[in-house]
């Protein structure tokens, strides 16, 4: 029993070390190289916890070898751009002026409704209103909004602000959302009569939103 405990306080220890040594980041920020040398470290040093016959440098080497390469590509990526657009990937722009990039979507495997909660996340709620929403490498959502819908104090406008509208998704990719449709106070008719409007379906809409006033945000799918 001592024995145990005391190669599992050692291996803590490496991985502490080691993950100091990889810098300062949240699970979150994790570049993808980065989140893979975690798993890897922690399932080295699971082994020769669990089994005490097996030598203690069985797991002391591999994690010390595994650090040490991630160490080394860390500053060889700081140097070379392509290696660093290899192992961690390179930023991707999902919107620009309030356009969704549906190939751009597709290409990173994000849905419609992941991008929304991203965006409401940052607090906005209609996508008209970004200039830019960039991907980052680490997952994370980079939003800027156009000037005029950027936040501001009731002192800084100098009057009263408007009500703030929430628009509600009633097709989402080529599927009908009809809990929304049924919320926001519209019936099937109100929909077919858009629709025919539009002249399409609704399998060829990317995105059909409105809010309270009957504002419409329409969005014909891209063809690929």
């Amino acid at each position: 029993m001592t024995i145990t405990l005391i190669r599992t306080a050692l291996l803590y220890g490496l991985l502490i070390l080691s993950v100091r040594l990889m810098g300062k980041r949240q699970v979150a920020e994790m570049e993808p190289a980065e989140f893979v040398v975690t798993m890897l470290l922690a399932n080295l040093a699971a082994v020769p916890m669990q089994d005490n016959r097996l030598p203690l440098l069985s797991g002391v080497v591999p994690i010390l070898t595994i650090l040490a390469l991630e160490l080394i590509l860390a500053v060889l990526s700081m140097k070379f751009l392509p290696l660093r657009r290899l192992l961690c990937g390179v930023p991707t722009l999902l919107i620009r002026d309030g356009v969704i990039d549906q190939n751009a979507l597709s290409a990173t495997r994000v849905s419609l409704d992941e991008l929304e909660q991203k965006l409401r996340e940052k607090n906005v709620f209609d996508y008209a209103q970004v200039a830019f929403a960039i991907l980052e490498t680490d997952g994370e959502l980079t939003v800027m909004s156009h000037p005029q819908y950027q936040s501001a104090t009731r002192e800084d406008v100098g009057g009263d602000l408007s009500p703030a509208s929430l628009y509600y998704n009633i097709i989402s990719d080529g599927v009908i959302l009809k809990d929304n449709l049924r919320v926001s106070g519209l019936t099937g008719e109100w929909l077919r009569n858009l629709l025919k409007q539009h002249s399409c379906r609704a399998g060829e809409v990317f995105l059909l939103a409105v809010d309270r006033e009957g504002n419409t945000r329409f969005v014909r799918k891209e063809k690929r």
